[in-house]
């Protein structure tokens, strides 16, 4: 099944204005947001297991992928659609190994030898960043600029989800330099209605497609 990425929105209580992992999602899902990710750096197994329970429900109702960072066995007990996996999580191949046949699998890059490895072992999409600046990642490094995010669309054929320092501001130039997918964290979690955000957001992503 063909997935549409436009819209990938990560949770983040720390950025959220007290706002929980559920809440969050609710309010994507509620503002046409395509994926939404749980990414939770500092839970317990438990409480995140919990959270992903309640965001596979409400994500499974209105057609959302969903889809757990880093934690695979979380992702594997809530019934997400996929996992996300970082350069120093598990092995694709490893994680692949355990999981279902039409299992996600995004796998975060920062180079062209990094997509093209991350294609060639079977990942669904890939996470390109950080594109620009952010402070939403402590660990998410220099940032990579547009003119890779060109280049890696030039060599790979999965979906390029663009992440980092992704906003309102910059999101057509992102979008109109290939990008599959916006991931975005403060862009919409800081707004007072994130809905509204989402809903502004993906119009734009939408608009900005549709003049290319």
């Amino acid at each position: 099944m063909k997935r549409s990425y436009f819209l990938y929105v990560i949770t983040d209580e720390n950025v959220s204005g007290g706002r929980d992992h559920v809440r969050i999602a609710a309010e994507a899902v509620r503002g046409g947001a395509d994926v939404v990710q749980l990414r939770d750096k500092y839970s317990t197994g438990e409480r995140m297991l919990q959270a992903a329970k309640e965001i596979r429900e409400l994500t499974k109702r209105a057609g959302t992928a969903f889809i757990v960072n880093d934690r695979l066995d979380v992702a594997l007990l809530s019934g997400a659609d996929g996992v996300h996996l970082g350069q120093e999580d598990i092995p694709l191949q490893d994680a692949r190994d355990l999981c279902p046949e039409d299992f996600l699998i995004g796998i975060s890059v920062g180079s062209i030898e990094e997509a093209l490895e991350a294609e060639a072992g079977g990942a669904d999409y890939i996470g390109l960043g950080p594109v620009f600046p952010t402070t939403s990642k402590e660990d998410a490094g220099q940032a990579c600029g547009l003119a890779l995010l060109r280049e890696v669309k030039k060599k790979i054929s999965i979906p390029v989800v663009a992440i980092g320092g992704i906003t309102f501001d910059n999101a057509p130039e992102v979008v109109r330099a290939g990008a599959d997918g916006l991931a975005v964290i403060s862009a919409v979690l800081k707004r007072e209605d994130i809905a509204a955000a989402c809903r502004e957001l993906r119009d734009l992503i939408c608009k900005v497609r549709s003049q290319i």
